[in-house]
């Protein structure tokens, strides 16, 4: 049906300054071309249905461009399963997550926050002053459901290297017989530099990078993502030290009941998705 095939075009691609249709535009669109003479878009609406069409509804996406990506992707899950190198982890080995979440912000409110009430949700004020921001660096024992946690004022080598001091000062991780820190690409525990500087701090650290623009394998993200909820929304602090107190805290808090992220997302789900992402890759016309 030629509706449906407007409704898969770009915009873009017919001279339509739109970004993606509506059903309503897409109803005017399809009378302007003629196509047909009336059309309401809650029928545009019902015949897109019948094929989950909704070109309203859009997400993002990016392909894997590390040339190793399933080879460290695969690493990082055989962790989580409890394996290294085909043979199960000891009692004396331990695995850690680790990132650093930016920008964390003191907004302080023009009037004060009031408490919800019986027929009225929490309610804060829209205006606020900025109270400056800091960085809030965490480790997740992945088996262990411990969390690890340190305000600073910025992200940097430095700023990391006292997370790990953190951890690796304390017992178990100081007699383990190795403790696999899980990280990203970022500026500040990037590459061989990197592992060269842990390793001569800790001998028994193993350094394991993500596959770049691969975070999503990090579980440490999963915390961010309950302290984004928790914690920081809304925002509503006097101060940082307000901030890092309530951090701290929290992560206190959340060690009480936590256990260990139910993960899913195994080996033979990457080959998969490695499958596909290859498929859909050689699919796609290439920039000019």
């Amino acid at each position: 049906m030629q509706v449906k095939a407007l409704a898969c075009e770009l915009p873009a691609e017919s001279g339509v300054p739109l970004s993606r249709y509506s059903t309503r535009e897409l109803a005017a669109e399809v009378v302007r071309r003629e196509i047909v003479a009336e059309i309401s878009g809650a029928t545009v609406w019902r015949w897109l249905g019948e094929d989950a069409i909704r070109p309203w509804r859009y997400r993002s996406w990016i392909f894997p461009r590390d040339p190793q990506f399933e080879e460290k992707a695969a690493r990082v899950l055989d962790l989580y399963q409890g394996v290294w190198e085909e043979r199960p982890l000891t009692a004396q080995d331990y695995v850690l997550s680790t990132d650093e979440k930016t920008s964390i912000q003191a907004r302080l409110r023009r009037h004060p926050t009031q408490a919800p009430q019986p027929g009225r949700a929490l309610r804060f004020e829209f205006e606020y002053k900025r109270g400056g921001a800091l960085a809030y660096l965490a480790a997740w024992d992945v088996r262990r459901a411990k969390v690890f946690g340190r305000c600073e004022e910025k992200t940097g080598i430095e700023s990391f290297n006292r997370l790990v001091t953190q951890v690796m000062e304390q017992e178990p991780y100081r007699s383990a017989r190795r403790v696999f820190w899980i990280m990203d690409n970022g500026s500040s525990h990037r590459g061989k530099a990197c592992v060269d500087r842990l390793q001569k701090a800790y001998p028994t650290i193993v350094p394991i990078h993500l596959p770049v623009h691969a975070s999503w394998l990090n579980q440490i993200e999963i915390y961010f993502s309950v302290l984004q909820r928790k914690v920081l929304t809304p925002n509503d602090f006097d101060s940082l030290d307000a901030v890092a107190d309530r951090l701290t805290r929290f992560g206190e808090r959340y060690e009480q009941t936590a256990h260990p992220f139910e993960w899913k997302f195994t080996r033979q789900d990457l080959a998969k998705l490695t499958d596909k992402l290859n498929n859909e890759s050689a699919a796609m016309p290439r920039a000019a």
